[in-house]
C-alpha cells in the first residue's frame, strides 16, 4: 500500500523546496517528488551556476585591464574546465546543504518522473521502479524549461540552450547568442570578458526589452565597448553547418546576413514544464502554462501550482519562493505573508541591473502622472574606485501623493540595494520618508540619497 500524505509537491526547485519545507514545519506529512536534482533549475541550471560563471568572467577581466590602477597580471589566463569545476563544487555543495535540510524536516524525496493520475494520486517513476502516491493535496513546480522556436538548423550540433551550455565546458572563441533576454546579456557578459566574439541577435527592438529603455541603452553601450556585436529587430532564418563550421543566417531592417560561428546559444525564453505531466485522460486547464486563480489552485479541486509552470509567471526563483509562502498559508487557512504585486528583478551583468515596481514608461503608458528622481553615479565614491561605467539611480513616484511606485539601478550592488526600494514599495513609504534616513559614506547607497534630492527638487517646482 502507498502511503498517504498531507502534500504531495512535484518539483524540488525554489518553489517546491520552500513550499515542501514549510508544510512539513507545520506538521503536514510531505512527499516531494524530483525528476532530475534537488534546487531545481535555478540551482542546477541557472541563477547559481551562470553568477559562478560570472564571477570567474569578471574577476579575469578586472585583472587584464588592472594596469589602471597600478595592478599588472604578466601571463594572464585562464581554465575554462577548472571554472566550471569550480560552479560544481558550489552546486554540490549547496545540493547538499538542501538534502540534509529535507531530511531534517522529514519530508520523503522521492527521486523520479511525477504523472498526475487524479486529484489525489501522483504516479512515480524511477530507477527504484513505478509507486503510486495518494495525497489530500498535490503542489505543481516543476519550472520551466528552455524554449526551441521553430527555426532551420535549430537541432545541428553545436547549437545549445543554457542547459546543454552549463553542463559542457566549451571554451568558445566565437558565440552567437539568439536572444537578448536576461540569459542572453549574462552569458554574453561571462563569454565577452573572457575574449570570446560574441553576437548577439534579438527580435525586439532593444535587447532586455522587458525593462526600463534606459537600463536597456545603456547595457547596449557597455556591451558594444566590451567588444559584443548587438543586432535588434532582426530574426534569424535559419542555421546551417559547413565542415564543422556553423552559419548563422538572419534578416532586419539592413537585409540578409550571415554570421559563421563555433556554438550558437538558443535563449529566447522558457516555456512551462508540463510535458507528460497528466496522466490519460486527466489534466488541468493550461494556456501558456497551468491556469491558476488567486489561491494559487489549479481548475481541479486540490491542485495547486505555483512558479515558473504557472501561466503569467514573471519566471524568478525569488517570485517562486514567495508564491510557495502563500499557498502553504492558503491550504492552513492563514492570510497570505508575502506581497506579491512587488517583485525584484535583478540581472548580473557588470554593472548590475535591477528593477521594481513600475517604470516612468509604464506609469506614462497606464495614465499615470509621475514624478522622477534620477541620479548619475560618475561623482559616487565607490563607484568611481571600482571604475563601474554608466551607472545610474531612477526612481518614480505618484505626482499626488509622493509615495514611491518604481526604481531602477543600473550600478554595482544593485541586486542588494533594491531590497530596500522593494521594502518602501510594499510599506508605501513617501519621498519624505525615505529621504529622512541616514545613509552610510562612500557607499553606493548614497546615490539613493541624491536621487530623492533630485525627485525633491522636480516636486518643489510644481508649488
Amino acid at each position: 500500500m502507498s502511503p498517504n500524505y498531507d502534500l504531495i509537491v512535484i518539483g524540488a526547485g525554489p518553489g517546491g523546496e520552500k513550499a515542501a519545507t514549510l508544510a512539513a514545519q507545520h506538521g503536514l506529512k510531505v512527499a516531494l517528488v524530483e525528476a532530475r536534482s534537488p534546487g531545481g533549475t535555478c540551482l542546477n541550471r541557472g541563477c547559481i551556476p551562470v553568477k559562478t560563471l560570472l564571477h570567474a568572467s569578471e574577476l579575469f577581466r578586472e585583472a587584464r585591464d588592472g594596469g589602471a590602477i597600478g595592478i599588472f597580471a604578466e601571463g594572464l589566463c585562464y581554465d575554462m574546465p577548472a571554472i566550471y569545476r569550480r560552479k560544481d563544487e558550489i552546486l554540490f555543495g549547496i545540493r547538499s546543504n538542501i538534502e540534509a535540510m529535507l531530511a531534517s524536516t522529514k519530508i520523503d524525496l522521492i527521486l523520479g518522473t511525477a504523472k498526475i493520475l487524479s486529484a489525489s494520486e501522483v504516479a512515480v517513476s524511477g530507477s527504484a521502479g513505478c509507486s503510486v502516491l495518494e495525497g489530500a493535496r498535490i503542489l505543481i513546480a516543476t519550472g520551466a524549461a528552455p524554449a526551441k522556436p521553430p527555426i532551420e538548423g535549430i537541432d545541428l550540433p553545436g547549437v545549445v540552450t543554457s542547459d546543454e551550455l552549463l553542463d559542457n565546458a566549451v571554451d568558445y572563441k566565437s558565440l552567437v547568442i539568439i536572444g537578448g533576454g536576461v540569459i542572453g546579456v549574462e552569458l554574453a557578459s561571462f563569454y565577452s570578458a573572457l575574449g570570446c566574439a560574441v553576437t548577439i541577435i534579438e527580435a525586439a527592438d532593444r535587447i532586455i526589452p522587458n525593462l526600463d529603455r534606459e537600463l536597456s541603452q545603456n547595457l547596449s553601450l557597455i556591451l558594444k565597448k566590451r567588444g559584443v556585436a548587438i543586432h535588434t529587430g532582426c530574426t534569424v532564418d535559419k542555421i546551417t553547418d559547413s565542415s564543422g563550421a556553423l552559419s548563422c543566417h538572419f534578416s532586419g531592417k539592413g537585409g540578409t546576413e550571415v554570421i559563421e560561428t563555433q556554438g550558437v546559444l538558443v535563449s529566447v525564453g522558457r516555456r512551462a514544464n508540463t510535458e507528460g505531466l497528466f496522466g490519460e485522460g486527466f489534466s488541468v486547464t493550461t494556456g501558456r502554462g497551468i491556469v491558476v486563480n488567486d489561491h494559487f489552485e489549479t481548475s481541479v479541486k486540490g491542485i495547486y501550482a505555483i512558479g515558473d509552470v504557472t501561466e503569467g509567471s514573471i519566471q524568478l526563483a525569488h517570485a517562486a519562493s514567495a508564491q510557495a509562502q502563500n499557498v502553504i498559508a492558503q491550504m492552513l487557512g492563514s492570510p497570505p505573508l508575502v506581497v506579491l504585486s512587488v517583485v525584484p528583478s535583478c540581472i548580473y551583468t557588470s554593472p548590475e541591473i535591477a528593477s521594481v515596481g513600475i517604470s516612468q514608461e509604464q506609469a506614462k503608458a497606464n495614465g499615470l502622472a509621475v514624478i522622477t528622481g534620477k541620479r548619475p553615479l560618475s561623482a559616487n565614491g565607490k563607484t568611481i574606485i571600482e571604475r563601474q561605467e554608466r551607472s545610474f539611480m531612477k526612481l518614480t513616484f505618484d505626482a499626488d501623493s509622493a509615495v514611491l511606485l518604481g526604481a531602477q539601478l543600473m550600478c554595482s550592488r544593485a541586486s542588494d540595494l533594491i531590497s530596500e526600494l522593494a521594502s518602501a514599495i510594499v510599506n508605501r513609504l513617501t519621498l519624505d520618508q525615505l529621504a529622512s534616513v541616514v545613509r552610510p559614506h562612500p557607499t553606493f547607497s548614497e546615490a539613493v540619497a541624491e536621487a530623492l534630492k533630485d525627485a525633491q527638487g522636480r516636486f518643489a517646482k510644481l508649488k
